[in-house]
């Protein structure tokens, strides 16, 4: 496949092209496929994005920077990403994946995208996974409104349910882990009625509950 215009896109040339062919292999067409590399690239680019706005945006507290790090990294935003560079035409599919349309699906091309950023972060490092990263954000963080992060989550949710006349969700703290200073604290968000568990992490439990929100509302939207 003739990726050399996808390379032109994200402005990056691999010392190792095996990394972007994984990369680009969805489980059902063979291994190496690119989960490890979605793994890592998800990882990678929440510091980024959060560093990002930590740098750009100073007044923001961070519940304020939680919000904002949440609707740059769903699976909507990346899915918008992914089209812009038309991923989809790139992607490494197998027959039943192909048949089912499985190449504009948002959940793969979004889930492609992450294994492009860890793939770069293995191949260039972080300042080349970061420079990826302003690339591809670029529209989204010049066009970002500081102080329109609205509604948080929580509200958020509870509003879009009660308007559908579903019952509240429930939140639980599934664990936390870490010294007593620093803890990190992971929390599920469960509607019952739609069969909808999420979980968010945090340095606190309301952190973790508003990722956890976010995520459950991300869902019913869909």
């Amino acid at each position: 496949m003739d990726w050399e215009k996808l390379k032109r896109a994200i402005g990056y040339e691999f010392a190792r092209p095996e990394l972007l062919s994984q990369a680009l292999t969805h489980r059902s067409y063979g291994t190496p496929h690119n989960e490890r590399l979605e793994f890592l690239g998800d990882s990678v680019l929440n510091c980024i994005i959060a560093a990002e706005l930590y740098e750009r945006f100073e007044r923001l507290s961070e519940g304020e920077l939680t919000v904002h790090r949440t609707n740059l990294v769903r699976q909507q935003a990346l899915y918008r990403i992914a089209q812009g560079l038309a991923l989809g035409d790139f992607l490494r599919l197998g027959e039943g994946e192909l048949k089912s349309g499985g190449y504009t699906r948002p959940s793969i091309l979004a889930d492609a995208l992450e294994a492009l950023i860890g793939a770069v972060f293995v191949d260039g490092g972080f300042e080349a996974a970061r420079a990826l990263v302003r690339t591809l954000h670029a529209d989204m963080l010049r066009d970002l409104d500081p102080g329109a992060t609205g509604k948080d989550p929580k509200t958020m949710l509870q509003e879009l349910l009660q308007a559908r006349r579903i019952p509240l969700p429930k939140y639980t703290v599934v664990s936390t882990f870490g010294a007593a200073h620093s803890q990190e604290f992971r929390v599920e968000c469960a509607v019952a009625e739609l069969d909808i568990r999420t979980l968010g992490s945090g340095s606190n439990r309301r952190l973790a509950e508003q990722e956890a929100a976010m995520l459950a509302f991300e869902k019913i939207r869909k």
